[in-house]
C-alpha cells in the first residue's frame, strides 16, 4: 500500500509540474522591464511585459501586445528558451502515459512487472527531462532579458515555470527511487517450483509452474 501511495503522489506531482510548465509557455508574462517604479510606468504606459511569443505595453485600461514573430532576428536566449519549453510540454503526454501503464491496478496482456519496472523508470526519466529543460529556460530567459533590456520583476509565468519545472523534478525522483517490486508480493519470475520427479528445484515459465504445481 505504501508502495501505491509514493507512485501515485510521484505521478500527482509530475502531472501538476506538467499544467505548470504548460501554462508558462502559453503565457507572456515572464519577465517586466521598466526604468522607473511600477506606478509610474504605468501610468506612462512604459510597463513591459516580455514573454515566449509576445511583447506587451501594459497601461490602466489596457494592455497592448506584438507578437514575436521575426525568428531569425530573435535572440539566442529567447529562441532556445522557446525550444526547451516545448520540448518539456510535449515530454509530458509520454510521461503520464508509461507511468499511468506501470501501476499495479493496470492490467495489460503479457504485462510482467520487470517490464512494469522499466515503463516506471523511463517515465521517471522522461520526467526529470521535462524539469531540466524548465529549470534552464527559465533561468536563461531573465537573465537574458535583463542584459538585452534592463529586468526590473519576475512576472506570473516565470513563477509558474518554476513550480512547474519542481514539481517535475520531485515526482520524477520519486518515481525512480521508490519505484520497484513491492517486497511483500514476489515476481513469478524469480519463484522456483518443486519437482518430485526430478528432485531438484527449477525456475520454469509461469504457464508451465501452474500445470506443474497441479500435477503434483
Amino acid at each position: 500500500m505504501a508502495h501505491m501511495c509514493r507512485q501515485v503522489t510521484g505521478l500527482a506531482a509530475g502531472c501538476a509540474g506538467w499544467v505548470g510548465v504548460v501554462v508558462a509557455t502559453v503565457t507572456n508574462d515572464w519577465v517586466r522591464t521598466c526604468d522607473y517604479t511600477v506606478a509610474t510606468c504605468v501610468r506612462m504606459d512604459e510597463l513591459g511585459s516580455r514573454g515566449l511569443w509576445a511583447e506587451c505595453v501594459i497601461s490602466p485600461s489596457l494592455s497592448h501586445c506584438v507578437a514575436l514573430q521575426q525568428i531569425l532576428t530573435l535572440p539566442a536566449y529567447l529562441q532556445t528558451s522557446r525550444a526547451l519549453m516545448i520540448c518539456s510540454c510535449l515530454l509530458g503526454l509520454p510521461s503520464v502515459l508509461l507511468v499511468l501503464m506501470s501501476m499495479s491496478c493496470v492490467r495489460l496482456q503479457n504485462d510482467t512487472s520487470s517490464v512494469k519496472l522499466r515503463r516506471a523508470r523511463v517515465g521517471g526519466v522522461l520526467f526529470l527531462l521535462m524539469a531540466v529543460c524548465g529549470i534552464i529556460s527559465t533561468v536563461w530567459f531573465p537573465v537574458g532579458a535583463h542584459l538585452d533590456e534592463g529586468l526590473m520583476s519576475f512576472g506570473f509565468s516565470l513563477y509558474a515555470g518554476w513550480v512547474g519545472s519542481g514539481l517535475c523534478l520531485v515526482g520524477g525522483s520519486m518515481i525512480l527511487c521508490c519505484h520497484g517490486n513491492d517486497p511483500r508480493t514476489p515476481s513469478r519470475e524469480s519463484s522456483f517450483y518443486y519437482s518430485r520427479q526430478r528432485g531438484t528445484a527449477t525456475p520454469v515459465d509461469p504457464p508451465a509452474n501452474h500445470a506443474k504445481s497441479a500435477m503434483v
